[in-house]
């Protein structure tokens, strides 16, 4: 697999954020927002959950998502997923989203891979979206969404929500890693269907292969297969799962819960409010 290899789509594709669920929307704001300096994007109500978003150094963006302050749902629908998903697995990855300029042609494309679509709204032309199921989409739900023209200027940060110094340094979100049990099925979706880049590829000391994938704007999806190891241990019997974000930043050392792992990279475990492991390299050489 040739760096460069570019799968071809009739429609334009970005990755815009990775969506973790929490139970409370200031769950995130240590990590993210106070250690790591990232900067509020945008919040919102829906029915059942609310969600807030933050963008980093290169614009990449996480989203949180909470079953707090929500719109009440409609009697019968699936409003109550977060409250499900918190429920049923704790606090933890929950989506990835790809915005999309033609979501017809977009779920033709994946259609023409073998997935169906799970849950299809169309109810608000400033934002319709496609959702695909974990088990489809190698481990974790997949989003494709089409914006309107007439988007709403963002509301303002909530109440409280640390707003980092114009000298707190700000990370970088380099990177989302989703390991997986089948890295080939998950390139035909991620890479051909979707028409991603390959930015780089390589192998893992473990012997476990990957590929780093990219699509207009900042957002890097690197696929990291799960057959050796402890990762096919972590992994068991799923065929996907988010094994961590990682972020570039100027004093990772100063992150709580941070541990050196190795020279310039540091963990901070899955144990963390996020629920999910986060990866930090040094960018001071």
């Amino acid at each position: 697999m040739a760096e460069g290899d570019t799968g071809e789509t009739a429609f334009s594709v970005q990755f815009d954020h990775v969506s973790v669920a929490l139970e409370r929307m200031t769950d995130g704001w240590p990590i993210l927002a106070d250690a790591l300096g990232g900067r509020y994007r945008n919040q919102g109500l829906a029915p059942g959950y609310s969600w807030l978003q933050m963008c980093f150094a290169n614009d990449f963006a996480i989203e949180t998502i909470h079953p707090e302050n929500h719109i009440e749902a409609p009697p019968g629908s699936r409003g109550d997923f977060v409250h499900r998903f918190l429920r049923d697995r704790g606090a933890g990855p929950h989506h990835l989203t790809f915005l999309v300029d033609d979501l017809d042609a977009a779920m033709n494309a994946m259609s023409d891979a073998g997935l169906q679509v799970g849950t299809l709204d169309r109810s608000d032309p400033q934002w319709q979206e496609a959702l695909y199921g974990a088990r489809q989409a190698h481990g974790i739900v997949l989003q494709l969404a089409q914006r309107g023209d007439s988007l709403p200027e963002p509301p303002e940060p909530p109440e409280g929500m640390p707003e980092p110094q114009y000298d707190h340094p700000m990370a970088s979100l380099s990177r989302v890693v989703h390991a997986v049990a089948d890295l080939e099925g998950a390139l035909s979706v991620y890479r051909d269907a979707l028409g991603a880049t390959v930015h780089c590829s390589g192998a893992a000391v473990d012997g476990n292969h990957w590929v780093e994938l990219g699509w207009n704007g900042p957002g890097r999806l690197r696929l990291l297969e799960a057959e050796h190891g402890d990762l096919a241990e972590w992994l068991g019997d799923r065929n996907g799962g988010l094994r961590h974000i990682f972020f570039t930043f100027d004093d990772p050392g100063s992150v709580p819960g941070a541990r050196e792992v190795a020279e310039s990279r540091w963990v901070i475990g899955p144990e963390n409010p996020l629920g999910v492991r986060i990866v930090l390299a040094s960018t001071v050489v």
